[in-house]
C-alpha cells in the first residue's frame, strides 16, 4: 500500500513537471519567429538552459573534484588550434553579420526593425544570428581547459557568469527577433573576440610571445567599450520611435550594463588594485633598504649611533647641543 501511494506520487509530480513543461513551451512559441521555430534548440528554452546549467556544475564543482588529485594537462598545441578556430569562426560570424546589412547600408545604426521576411539578405541574417547563439556553446571549452589545466582562479565570477548565460540570453532573440536592431550586439561582439582570441592563440605559444602581448589591458578596456556601446545603441530606443520591441531593448541594454560593471570590477582587481598594491611593496622594500642600511632620518647609523653622536633625533632636544658637543669631544 505505502510503495503504491510513492509510484501514484511520483506519477503524479512527474504529471505536474510535464504540465509546467508543456505550458511554459506552448506560451513561448506563441509568439516564436516561424523561420527559426524548428531549427536545433529552438523548439524550447529548457535544452539551452540546462546546457547552461550543467555547463556551471562541471566548471566550478565536478571538475576541480575530477582534477583535485590529479596533474594538470598539457594543452599547449590543443590551446593555439582552439584558439585559432575560434578567430576563423568569430571573422567569419563578424563578415555574415556585417554582409546581411550593417556592411551594406541595408541597416541602421539609429533603429532598426526586425524584417520578417523570407528575402536573401533576411534570411542571412536569421542564419548568422543562429551561429552566434551556437558559438557561445563553443566558449564553454575556454573554461573547460582551464579546469583541465588546473587554473581554478582563471574560473572567476566574472568568467562564468559571463559564459553561463550568454547562451539563454541569445536564445530569445533567435527565438522572437533574428535581425534587426539586436545584432548590432553580435556585431561587435564578434570583433572584439577576433581580437581577444587572437591574444589568446598568441599567449598559448608560450613564454617567448610575452614581449608581444603588452596590449592585455587594453583588451579588457575595449571589452568595457564595446559594453558601452552596446548601451548607448539599445537604450536610445527608450528616446526615439522604433518598432523594435521595447522588452529587448531593455534585455539587451541591461546585460551590456550587468557586463559593463563585472569588467570593470576584473579591471579594477586586476590593473589597478595591483598596481597600487605594488606600488606600496615597492616603497616598503626601499625604506626596509635604508633601514637596513642605516639611513633613519636622514643621518648615518654605527653601531645604533648617527655619525655626530645622537642616537635619534629627539635625543638633540632632550639634551641640548652642548651636552652633545661633549660627548663628541670625549
Amino acid at each position: 500500500m505505502y510503495i503504491d501511494f510513492i509510484v501514484l506520487a511520483d506519477k503524479s509530480t512527474m504529471a505536474v513537471v510535464t504540465d509546467i513543461y508543456r505550458g511554459v513551451n506552448n506560451y513561448l512559441n506563441k509568439y516564436q519567429d516561424p523561420r527559426t521555430a524548428d531549427w536545433f534548440l529552438m523548439s524550447s528554452p529548457f535544452p539551452t538552459l540546462g546546457i547552461c546549467l550543467s555547463y556551471v556544475f562541471i566548471v566550478k564543482v565536478l571538475g576541480p573534484k575530477l582534477m583535485e588529485n590529479r596533474k594538470p594537462f598539457n594543452l599547449k598545441t590543443t590551446l593555439i588550434y582552439y584558439n585559432f578556430a575560434q578567430v576563423v569562426f568569430s571573422i567569419w560570424l563578424f563578415y555574415q553579420i556585417g554582409i546581411s546589412g550593417w556592411f551594406t547600408g541595408e541597416y541602421s545604426f539609429r533603429c532598426q526593425p526586425v524584417d520578417y521576411s523570407n528575402k536573401p539578405s533576411t534570411i542571412r541574417m536569421v542564419h548568422a544570428s543562429w551561429w552566434y547563439f551556437f558559438s557561445k556553446f563553443t566558449e564553454f571549452l575556454d573554461t573547460i581547459f582551464f579546469v583541465m589545466r588546473k587554473k581554478n582562479d582563471h574560473v572567476s565570477t566574472l568568467h562564468v557568469i559571463h559564459h553561463g548565460i550568454m547562451p539563454m540570453s541569445v536564445w530569445f532573440g533567435v527565438k522572437y527577433t533574428p535581425g534587426g536592431h539586436s545584432t548590432f550586439f553580435g556585431f561587435i561582439n564578434t570583433f572584439v573576440h577576433i581580437i581577444m582570441y587572437t591574444y589568446y592563440m598568441l599567449s598559448a605559444m608560450g613564454p617567448h610571445m610575452q614581449k608581444y602581448l603588452w596590449w592585455k589591458r587594453y583588451l579588457t578596456t575595449f571589452q568595457m567599450v564595446q559594453f558601452v556601446a552596446i548601451m548607448i545603441h539599445a537604450f536610445q530606443l527608450l528616446f526615439i520611435d522604433c518598432n523594435y520591441p521595447r522588452a529587448f531593448v531593455w534585455w539587451i541594454g541591461m546585460h551590456a550594463v550587468m557586463f559593463f560593471f563585472l569588467f570593470k570590477e576584473f579591471y579594477n582587481q586586476t590593473y589597478i588594485k595591483r598596481r597600487l598594491s605594488e606600488e606600496k611593496k615597492q616603497k616598503e622594500l626601499v625604506a626596509n633598504e635604508k633601514k637596513q642600511n642605516g639611513y633613519t632620518n636622514g643621518h648615518v647609523e654605527h653601531n645604533g649611533v648617527h655619525k655626530n653622536g645622537i642616537s635619534n633625533v629627539s635625543e638633540y632636544y632632550v639634551s641640548g647641543t652642548s651636552d652633545i658637543h661633549k660627548r663628541i669631544n670625549l
